[in-house]
């Protein structure tokens, strides 16, 4: 059959492959790899949330649900916001329950997003941010990162790239891939600059929970923050949940109602039974989320450690379950050193370019792994090290 590449929308034809899912697929080609490189949980999820989605399929819940999800999880979920960030949000019309934190992304930006619109995004950040703006005729604007700064957007750099186009910003905190946060302070020093230049923020903290120094605070329970700011959050990271796909929106009702027109036409709803296991991960989950917490700090100190002690220079994270060491003594690029360090050592880890051109010279190493792998595999590294260091 000859080819139908010509019938390809020409925005998508352009758009990279996922640079974490290229060495996700090579891993499951190779035999004997140790992965550091897809950001998921190695635990399981905790028994009684499993039995909470095998209860619910024995008592028949197989139907739809409404669109903006089950009214008890929607309950349940502004209970934890207020909890966790103190702001209160109305589970009538100010939340919806969405297909991971991803689906709650796209929606928002194929809600705001007008062709030309730009949409600024600090990087390094999460792969999908960039390309979801070009999918909806925006364009992304990239707001540099540094390690000196500890990967915290500064708003200098902010208010810079702001023009009479600018409408979305943001912030994604804990930041995948460095393990970056922001303060309160750090925060406060962005809010004039949003509102004077009236953005709209869509405030990613699906690592919320996964802050180690202090508490995670976000931007909406800012004064004047609360309206303009869209808060998405989920299940997968904290309560070890990839594969069930929840995640929700939090936002003013005429946000989340225009999100939710486009998930009635596209989605429809989250599937029931991961409602209904959500719900048990909210209600009695946070004792097993608290231990696993625990246990990804004490994997991040000891990878930070390994690095140190095999020459990678490292930025010490403080939240999300990742590490982004600098691997320029090498003499390689990011995606040859990746290559490399699969083929000879058998680790995958992600390249930093992957996250943004500035991510060039750094790779993405998560430390949500077990103990031995991560060992293991920074003894390999060490080894590849020794080979290639530059000089």
């Amino acid at each position: 059959m000859s080819s139908m590449s010509s019938y390809i929308s020409g925005v998508v034809q352009e758009l990279p492959p996922s640079g974490i899912r290229k060495f996700f697929d090579l891993v499951t080609q190779t035999e004997g790899v140790i992965s550091l490189g897809v950001g998921e949980p190695d635990f399981v999820t905790p028994w009684h949330v499993r039995e909470a989605c095998f209860y619910s399929l024995e008592k028949g819940y197989t139907m739809y649900t409404s669109n903006l999800g089950l009214p008890e999880l929607r309950e349940e979920i502004a209970a934890y916001e207020k909890r966790k960030i103190g702001v209160s949000y109305s589970p009538a019309d100010e939340i919806l329950v969405t297909v991971g934190v991803s689906e709650a992304v796209d929606l928002a930006l194929r809600a705001l997003i007008e062709p030309g619109d730009e949409v600024l995004v600090p990087e390094p950040s999460y792969v999908s941010y960039a390309p979801g703006t070009k999918l909806v005729y925006g364009k992304p604007v990239p707001l540099l990162t540094y390690d000196a700064d500890e990967y915290r957007l500064r708003p200098d750099i902010l208010e810079k790239a702001i023009t009479p186009r600018s409408k979305v910003l943001i912030l994604p905190f804990p930041n995948n891939p460095t393990g970056g946060i922001m303060k309160a302070e750090d925060l406060q020093a962005l809010v004039d600059i949003i509102i004077k230049n009236d953005l709209i923020v869509l405030s990613d903290e699906i690592y919320a929970e996964l802050t180690y120094e202090g508490e995670h605070v976000s931007i909406a329970s800012f004064p004047g923050m609360r309206d303009r700011t869209i808060v998405f959050n989920g299940f997968s990271k904290a309560f070890a949940m990839t594969g069930w796909r929840i995640g929700y929106a939090c936002g003013h009702p005429d946000i989340i109602n225009a999100m939710n027109k486009i998930h009635q036409y596209t989605i429809m709803c989250a599937p029931i039974m991961a409602q209904m296991a959500a719900i048990e991960a909210l209600r009695h989950g946070e004792g097993e989320m608290r231990k696993m917490v625990d246990n990804y700090n004490y994997r991040r100190k000891l990878m930070l450690n390994g690095f140190t002690q095999i020459g990678l220079s490292c930025f010490e994270p403080r939240g999300a379950f990742y590490c982004f060491p600098s691997i320029k003594n090498s003499g390689m690029n990011s995606e040859d050193f990746c290559e490399k360090l699969l083929k000879e050592e058998k680790v995958a880890v992600v390249p930093g370019n992957a996250f943004g051109n500035c991510g060039e010279g750094y790779i993405r190493c998560c430390y949500a792994a077990s103990v031995g792998n991560i060992e293991e595999a920074i003894e390999r590294m060490g080894h590849f090290l020794a080979r290639h260091r530059k000089g």
